[in-house]
Parts: structure tokens; C-alpha cells; sequence
């Protein structure tokens, strides 16, 4: 199987992430803050040193902000339920995944105001256009760092230079660009960060974190037993355990844990050099296919490893079916949970064909690609 699916999941995990996580369930096995023996407190030790290095990789101030959770998505809900309230204002654009577009729009129904700036064909963020939708009430500036669908690489540090300068709190949410590019938290101004574990960060489903910036405080999303304070019926105001309720995802935490201490020794500059070599590949590629069309910026430089295309007069649950029956190729296809990315791209309702090569992706798996796509190609 060649495997071209990376933006979904990262793909094989590597032997490290898998030696990690069976090591913590045959010698620990058990969660954090629920005892005070041996086994209680290594695991204590694993997620300490877990949050370190998350707030090494991305330049975090205070670890002790970074919250676990089980995926992207919950960290997103945690970010916008726990800071908006009724009367604020908040702006996004056009190009969210519906992570983040679902739990904004469920706000709007309770008096939460939604600015949706529009990008470029392309799927660019103009940052003149997010000024001019700003209002004296706007709370929050809510934007993806690269997009699912084009790979386009938003200006980020520019947008987040001037949420400071308005006082406005600025949410990344990272799924395509942590652990694929370069990423420091206070170089780009921001002040809550969200990511999967599962993606760049190379760890298992069932895993993620917000990061929450020192000074800023959210409603917890869950509330219940968090191992200490047990006589008091009120939350915890203390960070970690005001945002992590119930029993960590201890073995998911150990091989995201894994996943980061790999990307630290390789360096996520590395990746993106091996990465933006793959894509530049295929993008020379697709060139030469009679009948595709490439959606999203042409330049390797200003987009992540993530490629959509379309075959003219081919629907793309076509190619897909094709490349994975006949030729083991895994790719997605369709709307990939961001139907207002596609109708900015002119793509929706059917959708593209998406290629994202990954950590241990080759040049021959490429190649590979090329060569079936070619033959499914309309001569």
C-alpha cells in the first residue's frame, strides 16, 4: 500500500510511538492524579514530560497550559465555548475545516456574532480583509494555520501582530501545519493553540492539545473528577486540572509523547525541507497530466504537503475507488469536512481528490502515484 493520506492521519506511526505506548500499558498502565504509589506516580512523570516537550516544539512559556485532549476538534470547542459569550463578535474565514466551523456556528445561535471573511481562489487569507471585518466587540480572531483542501500557508504572524495590537485573542488551529512547518507560539502572537496528535505530531488517534496562554482563562468544557481537591464541588481554578476532567488517554499521551521527542531530534525544519521536496515532485507531476487541475497556490513555498486536484469529466470518488483497488493507493476524496473551502475553491458539491504525503513518504511512492494517475486520465 502506498499511503497518501497524511492530512487525514499520519501514516505508518513510527516504531518509537508504538514501543511507547505498549511500554507505558505493560510496566504503568494506570492514569495521572488517582494515587500516590509507584505506578501513579510515573505516570505522572510521562505526561509532565509529554507537556515540556509540546511547549518545546512550540515555543510555549508555561506547560503547565497545555491541555490535553482527545483530538483537535474537542480543542477547538474548549477554545471557542469556554471564551465566547453572548454580545461578541468573532472572525474566521472561508477556508475552515468543520472542527472549528460546527462549534462557531452553534454559538451564533446563542448570540454569538460570525464573521466568515472570504479568501482567494486559492484559498489565501488577505490580512487587509480580516482588519476591515474587525468591530469595537470582536473577542476572537479564529483561523487555520494552513488549510485541509489547497495545503495554502495563511499569514498568520501578520493577522496575529494585529489581534495584539487590538486586543484581541487570536486561536490557531494548527491540525495541518504542527509538526509540518516551523511553529512558535509567541513569534506569531498567539494565544490559543490547538492541534492533533494523530496528524504532524506523528502520535495515535484519540489525542491532541489546546494550548492556553498564561493570563487567559476559559469555561472548562467538561467539569468532574480531576484526582485532587476531591472535597470541593466547585472546578479546580488551577491549570492543568481545570481543563482535564476524567482519565487522561495515559497510552495515547505516551506516543504523542514519542511522536513530539522525534520531531525535537529530527527538526520540524528538516521535515518541511523533505516534505516541500515531495510536493514540489508532484506538483511537476500533476503538470503533465492531461485533464487535472491543481487547486491552490502553485509555489511549493506557500503551502504545506496537502494537494487537491480534479480530472476533468471524473468524479473524484472515481479516482479514489480506482487508486485504491487497482494500484493501493490511499488518497481522500470529497468535501474533507470543509464545505465553505470548496465553494470558495468553485469545487463543491463533489469535492476534490486529495494527496498528502507525509513523515515517511518517498520519492518512489510519488512516482507511483504519477504513473496510476496517468493511466486513469481521460486520453
Amino acid at each position: 500500500m502506498i499511503y497518501l493520506d497524511n492530512a487525514a492521519t499520519s501514516y505508518p506511526k513510527p516504531p518509537e510511538v508504538i514501543t511507547a505506548m505498549t511500554s507505558f500499558l505493560t510496566h504503568v498502565g494506570v492514569g495521572i492524579g488517582r494515587g500516590s504509589h509507584g505506578q501513579a506516580l510515573a505516570a505522572n512523570r510521562m505526561v509532565y514530560e509529554a507537556r515540556e516537550r509540546i511547549a518545546s516544539l512550540f515555543h510555549l512559556s508555561d506547560s503547565s497550559r497545555v491541555i490535553f485532549t482527545h483530538s483537535a476538534t474537542e480543542s477547538l470547542n474548549l477554545a471557542v465555548t469556554g471564551l465566547l459569550r453572548t454580545g461578541d463578535h468573532v472572525v474566521t474565514s472561508s477556508m475552515e475545516h468543520n472542527a472549528l466551523v460546527r462549534p462557531l456556528h452553534r454559538l451564533s445561535r446563542q448570540g454569538v456574532a460570525v464573521t466568515k471573511v472570504p479568501c482567494h481562489r486559492d484559498g489565501f487569507l488577505d490580512p487587509r480583509d480580516v482588519a476591515a471585518a474587525l468591530r469595537p466587540e470582536t473577542r476572537l480572531i479564529a483561523l487555520s494555520h494552513c488549510s485541509n483542501v489547497t495545503g495554502v500557508i495563511q499569514p498568520v504572524a501578520e493577522i496575529g501582530l494585529l489581534a495584539r495590537s487590538r486586543g484581541i485573542v487570536f486561536l490557531l488551529d494548527a491540525a495541518q501545519s504542527a509538526g509540518h512547518i516551523p511553529l512558535d507560539a509567541a513569534e506569531l502572537s498567539v494565544d490559543l493553540l490547538a492541534a492533533p496528535g494523530h496528524k504532524g505530531l506523528l502520535g495515535p488517534p484519540g489525542s491532541g492539545f489546546l494550548s492556553i496562554a498564561p493570563g487567559l482563562e476559559l469555561e472548562p468544557l467538561l467539569v468532574g473528577g480531576t484526582g485532587g481537591a476531591s472535597s470541593d464541588p466547585e472546578q479546580p481554578l488551577t491549570s492543568p486540572e481545570r481543563y482535564e476532567s476524567g482519565t487522561h488517554n495515559t497510552p495515547g499521551i505516551a506516543g504523542l509523547s514519542a511522536g513530539v521527542d522525534l520531531l525535537l531530534t529530527t527538526g520540524v525544519k528538516e521535515i518541511r525541507r523533505q516534505e516541500q521536496f515531495l510536493t514540489s515532485l508532484l506538483l511537476d507531476g500533476l503538470r503533465t497530466i492531461p485533464g487535472v487541475t491543481v487547486h491552490g497556490p502553485g509555489a511549493p513555498e506557500r503551502r504545506v504537503g496537502v494537494i487537491s486536484l480534479t480530472l476533468a469529466g471524473v468524479d473524484p470518488s472515481e479516482v479514489g475507488f480506482r487508486l485504491d483497488r487497482e494500484f493501493a493507493i490511499t488518497v481522500r476524496v470529497g468535501l474533507h469536512c470543509a464545505p465553505d473551502a470548496h465553494r470558495t475553491m468553485g469545487t463543491y458539491p463533489h469535492g476534490t481528490i486529495r494527496v498528502s504525503p507525509g513523515f515517511s513518504s518517498t520519492e518512489a511512492d510519488i512516482d507511483l502515484f504519477l504513473r496510476a494517475l496517468r493511466t486513469i486520465a481521460p486520453r
